[in-house]
């Protein structure tokens, strides 16, 4: 399990190289990676081209489905509503994430998508895992901005 939150911070740290917010996602079929991104919204100049948004599109690309069941995804960053709604949408099995984010995170925090008694699909969410490290990513990108 830590082995893909690795790649998934490798992912992170390869998005921040370029200038993007350090987010970096892998989703996982069984033990096989079918997918890996990091954000790519100002390359690609797309609001919707966050790490998450990008896997979900390459592991539906690999498994010839929109539906993903018995993947787990693995992101750095608590997801956005945008992308909780598309983990929903695309019925991920589990989600693991790292840092909280209390100002756009909509997992555990914020509107906590899951809980709506509208989400058809809810799954299983673990967060804080490597969360030091996607934390610290993401501290030390913003500092040198501000």
């Amino acid at each position: 399990m830590t082995a893909f939150m690795d790649m998934a911070l490798a992912e992170a740290r390869a998005a921040g190289a370029r200038g993007e917010v350090p987010v970096g996602c892998v989703i996982v079929h069984g033990s096989e990676v079918i997918a890996r991104a990091g954000n790519r919204t100002l390359a690609d100049r797309d609001p919707t081209a966050h790490a998450e948004i990008i896997a979900i599109r390459q592991a539906a690309a690999a498994r010839g489905s929109e539906r993903l069941d018995g993947c787990d995804l693995y992101v750095t960053l608590e997801p956005c509503a945008m992308c909780a709604g598309a983990l929903a949408f695309a019925r991920i099995r589990r989600l693991y994430y790292g840092a909280a984010d209390a100002k756009g995170g909509a997992v555990d925090s914020g509107v906590k998508f899951f809980a709506s008694p509208t989400c058809h699909h809810r799954p299983e969410v673990y967060g804080g895992l490597a969360e030091a490290e996607a934390g610290r990513l993401l501290t030390e990108f913003f500092k040198v901005r501000r």
